[in-house]
């Protein structure tokens, strides 16, 4: 869920650093995860379609996923160790520090992937233990992402008026994705209590995502009626709005799978009913929103738009609601909610090629990691 913003896209003077280095690593920011979460989504969200896409394409993505994660987490930690005062920056930067939330959905996404569809390339056993550690270091770090990074927001960031971004979700629905995420792991717990608490524990983190976005959403759309549409660069970020919508309906949904034998009673039923009532709703929030997000960027594409890390925007938040509409289907057999998963998949696959082929195209042209350019 912002703009998966190159820091060349951002404010410059935060973003001042030294420009006499040539290390590539100076101006990685946390913004890459998107690439991670945009290529897992692919993966896990084919695998999920009512005819899900042939198995061996499906593990060839999440194993793309997982080597990608493990390079960038590489690559990050290199970052944090030679350019401390640069990774200072954007954390005190608002228009950087929420991308903090992408590692998070980044290690749960290959996580969820992995229990999916990496068991018969790494074993069961192993699947699982790989997605436990993933699924608790994504965890615990989207719950601080999403209470240090509102936290520094008001205490240290400087927020002019009519700077609302999409951006501001990331931190926030890192938690929903912790939510949706939980379910693959359930069964794989003792029964009982440790079942119960997955089950309750991912719900509250469902809340707690939810009302954050409930908070932001109003500010975002109020920006954009007051101050008009956001820089042709952060246009797509329009499309990180459907990230909490699309993972709140899949999170739903996949708890009710589960909710049977993880409480049983009446407390089971509740639950399948609330994730039809609340999520068909959604989902059709979801649809005019993107209704809208595509009408603001074919207007930026006829004003110029060119390619920058802000297109990955447009893979994992359209992929959430491809789970979310696949959910539905499962939940309500309406055979609508299967074509809609299916179109969107289309537009996934068709946004994921555009966005991996043009990054690596600016990778190799060694424009992706230069020294921002001064506004």
């Amino acid at each position: 869920m912002a703009s998966y913003a190159h820091p060349q896209h951002l404010p410059a003077p935060t973003l001042a650093a030294d420009h006499r280095t040539t290390s590539p690593l100076r101006y990685l920011g946390p913004n890459w995860y998107a690439a991670v979460m945009g290529t897992a989504i692919v993966a896990s969200a084919g695998a999920a379609l009512p005819s899900p896409v042939p198995h061996a394409a499906a593990v060839a993505v999440w194993a793309l996923s997982a080597l990608l994660l493990a390079v960038l987490l590489v690559a990050r930690a290199g970052h944090w160790l030679r350019h401390r005062d640069q990774a200072r920056a954007h954390l005190l930067d608002p228009a950087v520090a929420p991308f903090y939330g992408c590692l998070s959905m980044a290690l749960l996404a290959v996580g969820g992937g992995t229990l999916t569809l990496g068991g018969g390339v790494l074993g069961e056993r192993t699947a699982v233990a790989v997605d436990v550690v993933l699924f608790t270091a994504g965890t615990a770090i989207g719950l601080v992402a999403a209470a240090a990074i509102p936290y520094l927001m008001v205490t240290r960031h400087k927020v002019d008026p009519g700077t609302a971004s999409p951006v501001w979700l990331l931190p926030v629905v890192a938690p929903m994705v912790s939510a949706a995420q939980g379910p693959l792991l359930l069964p794989h717990l003792p029964a009982g209590q440790w079942q119960e608490a997955m089950l309750l524990g991912s719900y509250a983190m469902f809340g707690l995502s939810l009302l954050a976005t409930l908070l932001i959403l109003p500010l975002i759309f109020g920006r954009l009626v007051v101050h008009g549409p956001l820089p042709l660069a952060l246009t797509p970020a329009l499309f990180l709005v459907l990230g909490p919508l699309g993972q709140s309906t899949t999170a739903v949904n996949s708890l009710a799978d589960v909710a049977p034998a993880a409480i049983g009673g009446s407390y089971a039923g509740a639950f399948e009913s609330f994730a039809v009532v609340y999520g068909v709703p959604v989902l059709g929030f979801a649809l005019l929103w993107l209704a809208i997000a595509l009408a603001m960027v074919v207007r930026a594409a006829r004003a110029g738009l060119r390619f920058s890390m802000t297109w990955w925007g447009f893979t994992f938040p359209v992929g959430t609601c491809v789970t979310g509409a696949a959910g539905l289907a499962r939940h309500t057999g309406l055979a609508a909610y299967d074509w809609l998963a299916t179109a969107l998949y289309v537009f996934l696959v068709a946004a994921w090629l555009i966005a991996a082929t043009a990054t690596l195209r600016g990778l190799l042209a060694g424009r992706l990691l230069a020294a921002p350019a001064r506004a």
